[in-house]
């Protein structure tokens, strides 16, 4: 005898009649309990309640998946061997040892449908994830905050429990330094053009430049390597300016390189700074960056996904369902690649006072 699909109240419900109830096809509902991340958040949403609804279950195996504790955390990153991965990382992993639990770190390889593919197949086992500058788009990041504990690092989301450095207020301490030296006219060397941080720092140093004055430009987007700052540096020279504020370190030493092969010394001829105090073993002047807590991004996005286990989320959510992103302060790091312009240089002005004198 066939079986009824029309009976919504049947005592054993198929994904076929959620299907239907749903009004989807029978495999975007095995997506939603298999393979969440790949199912648009509000269709999802609809299943899983209609599924409540009809009293459907999910197979025993995927049960006990899903609701079993592994003690296992998914660190999931662009790009392993970057420097500035390998910090959160370690900060990540100490965290969790500490509390008994165990990281797996997952390297996308600057591919989001490395990072989707990998997160499907997370989900089901580990109890929570960390998403470090995630190329995910928002709504499949809430997906994956529905089935687990999630945080997201350097990125601000309304609904998702996030930790990021005060890049704003770096960038406004890196113009106000520029400043203060004497340069009147900077440039912004930009990173990557998906970069969540990169739209930050970019406005950050657009309000910066315009409060005090100064004459802004932009350079980018360019990849976060030394041979991204080997290219800038190349459209740099066609018009130069006196100061310049790379996003990160990597393009910061990439830059240096790139301004010396053009016959531009730093910082007698431009003044650079850089972004997450990692560039000690590049050479070069040593540079003014902005020190980024690293390790405490990713030892604090620890101990958030604990909290959330343990359900004591107290002081994460705000009224109306908002949870407030947790920013770690940044510090500018004053190093040699940063110095009055000379005289000869037309953006030259008399360096500001010492106040403290």
């Amino acid at each position: 005898m066939a079986e009824d699909h029309d009976a919504p109240h049947a005592t054993n419900p198929t994904i076929y009649d959620v299907a239907r109830v749903s009004g989807v096809a029978p495999s975007t509902v095995s997506r939603t309990f298999s393979r969440p991340g790949r199912v648009n958040v509000e269709t999802a949403d609809r299943i899983r309640r209609v599924a409540a609804e009809l009293g459907y279950r999910t197979k025993p195996v995927t049960r006990a998946l899903s609701t079993a504790r592994t003690r296992l955390f998914a660190v999931i990153v662009p790009d392993v061997p970057d420097r500035f991965f390998r910090e959160v990382i370690r900060g990540a992993t100490e965290a969790a040892n500490a509390a008994g639990y165990t990281v797996v770190v997952v390297d996308a390889q600057r591919s989001a449908e490395s990072e989707r593919a990998a997160l499907d197949r997370l989900l089901p086992v580990v109890d929570g994830v960390i998403f470090a500058a995630s190329l995910l788009p928002d709504a499949t990041i809430r997906v994956a905050a529905k089935q687990r504990p999630t945080v997201v690092l350097n990125r601000a989301m309304a609904d998702v429990a996030s930790v990021l450095t005060d890049s704003a207020d770096g960038m406004r301490q890196s113009v106000e330094h520029l400043a203060a030296l004497g340069h009147r006219e900077l440039t912004y060397i930009a990173g990557p053009a998906a970069s969540w941080a990169d739209g930050i720092r970019w406005r950050s140093f657009k309000v910066a430049t315009h409060r005090l004055g100064l004459r802004a430009r932009r350079v980018g987007p360019t990849q976060p390597t030394p041979a991204g700052g080997v290219a800038a540096a190349q459209a740099f020279a066609r018009q130069p300016t006196s100061g310049v504020i790379a996003f990160n370190d990597f393009i910061a030493a990439g830059f240096i390189r790139g301004l010396a092969e053009a016959g531009l010394r730093v910082p007698e001829d431009v003044s650079v700074v850089g972004f997450d105090n990692l560039a000690g073993r590049f050479g070069g002047p040593p540079l003014t960056t902005v020190a980024a807590p690293l390790p405490h991004l990713g030892s604090h996005a620890v101990r958030i996904l604990l909290q959330q286990l343990s359900g004591a989320q107290a002081g994460l959510a705000e009224p109306g369902g908002t949870v407030r992103p947790t920013r770690l302060p940044a510090l500018l790091v004053v190093r040699t690649s940063t110095a009055a312009p000379t005289s000869r240089d037309s953006n030259a002005v008399p360096p500001a006072p010492d106040r403290a004198a």
